[in-house]
């Protein structure tokens, strides 16, 4: 397995996710009312699965690496646009977050805030998952040895092994006084 496999494989479980934001969007528009819960589940989906466990993984290992590397320009540039791209998607995630708490609190002009936030998402995903799947994660692979590409698969593994106990770790750190 190559190491941008599991990248690949988790794009497939964010896909999924936008085709759900995409229900809750028809939802919305039939309803003209959207469940604040629903919008945590999808916010903690983005911030804990596809930002910090998947972008951790291009940004904290992948992108690291190929920083190291002399890069084509091209290269350099689609990597630099990637993460601003991930940048969008925390700041859109951000704004979601704080429309649906004034929403919860009775804000009722909120949720078109909402609605704007999670289309903003839906489209951004896709055409973000599709320039690495199709052009980054391919032209990245020609910088890496074999043994470098499968080291770097064991440092995804052991990334994520970490990742559910950062969480959880978080979450009761939340609580204590």
């Amino acid at each position: 397995m190559q190491a941008r496999a599991p990248l690949m494989i988790e794009h497939r479980l964010i896909e999924k996710m936008i085709g759900a934001i995409k229900r809750i969007l028809s939802q919305v528009d039939k309803n003209k009312k959207v469940d604040p819960v629903s919008v945590d589940t999808i916010v903690d989906f983005i911030r804990t699965y596809a930002d910090r466990t998947h972008h951790g993984k291009e940004e904290d290992i992948l992108f690291r690496d190929l920083k190291k590397r002399k890069l084509s320009k091209e290269d350099e540039r689609v990597m630099n646009e990637l993460i601003e791209e991930h940048i969008l998607g925390r700041k859109t995630t951000k704004k979601l977050v704080d429309a649906n708490n004034r929403y919860r609190n009775g804000d009722e002009s909120a949720l078109q805030e909402i609605v704007s936030h999670l289309s903003s998402l839906a489209d951004f995903y896709p055409k973000h998952i599709e320039k690495e799947d199709s052009i980054f994660f391919p032209a990245a692979r020609r910088y890496f040895s074999e043994q470098e590409d499968q080291a770097m698969l064991n440092e995804f593994w052991e990334f994520d092994m970490k990742m559910i106990h950062e969480k959880y770790t978080s979450v009761v750190e939340s609580f204590e006084i």
